[in-house]
């Protein structure tokens, strides 16, 4: 069901609270990788809140809809919204990636309900949504694989060896996203290594290719929603983002790919989401 005014309002409403959160969690911890949980927010959020068949008091539920988050790094964020969500107490996120804590920099799917896999090792996660999308249909499922990668982890060879996979077995029950904010813990991306055309590519391995605003919950909507009614291919879904969205003094720069806040740098951030936020109309 497409998304309605209503829905898009619930849906910013509740990335104004997990970019909040994310910065409480990171100032509590010490340091997060924080550019990147932001600039994922609104695609996690849609995904979470709207489209994911899931249920946090069965989180092994068969039939559930599995979620791959492939650039591992952003754990803080997904962590953020999976406490939210009720798969555990997000009480316990004061404790992130302290001694003793369930939860590291990368979520470990031993440890942490509606974590479906442990990543981090950057590259691998396609090739694991692959495998559980084969599964699905082995098994006559009707459950449906997403995935998200990092625009900078598209450097590693094994990203394009699962598309070729992917593509071949057709896999219309896959869809993949790309944080497509240009930016990697070194800098910008195409002076690290040239991706575009990153639609392009995938589409030569027998993708269908979307090119949408990662920040417009409506466009992630109809594109997650188109994805769905695809048929004889796979969906990768290029989201175009921006690194630190939300917090003025931290979009567009690469050195907040990871980074700690002080008391005077938190109340900053939080005042820059607020600010960010009642500026949205509606």
């Amino acid at each position: 069901m497409p998304l309605t005014q209503e829905g898009i309002k619930g849906l910013t409403k509740k990335a104004w609270e997990i970019r909040r959160a994310i910065i409480e969690t990171t100032f509590t911890c010490g340091g997060s990788h924080l550019g990147g949980s932001l600039s994922q927010t609104d695609v996690l959020v849609a995904l979470y809140y709207k489209y994911l068949r899931i249920d946090a008091a069965r989180p092994q539920w068969e039939d559930r809809d599995r979620f791959i988050l492939s650039k591992g790094h952003g754990g803080i964020g997904w962590a953020t919204i999976l406490g939210d969500k009720g798969f555990f107490d997000k009480a316990l996120l004061k404790d992130f990636n302290k001694t003793g804590s369930p939860f590291g920099m990368h979520l470990d799917s031993r440890r942490v309900k509606g974590c479906d896999a442990s990543t981090g090792s950057l590259g691998h996660g396609l090739a694991i949504a692959i495998g559980l999308a084969v599964g699905a249909r082995l098994r006559k499922k009707d459950y449906r694989t997403y995935c998200m990668m990092g625009d900078g982890e598209l450097c590693e060879g094994t990203v394009w060896e699962a598309s070729i996979l992917a593509g071949h077995h057709k896999l219309d029950n896959l869809t993949a996203f790309v944080d497509r904010n240009s930016l990697m813990i070194d800098g910008p991306t195409e002076q690290i290594t040239t991706l575009e055309p990153i639609d392009e590519k995938f589409k030569a391995f027998g993708w269908e290719t979307l090119v949408i605003d990662g920040h417009d919950f409506a466009a992630i909507g109809e594109a997650i929603e188109k994805a769905q009614t695809i048929k004889g291919k796979p969906t990768i879904i290029i989201c175009k983002t921006i690194k630190g969205k939300g917090v003025d003094i931290m979009e567009g720069q690469a050195q907040w790919h990871y980074g700690g806040l002080n008391s005077d740098l938190r109340d900053q951030a939080l005042a820059c989401i607020d600010k960010h936020y009642r500026e949205i109309p509606g």
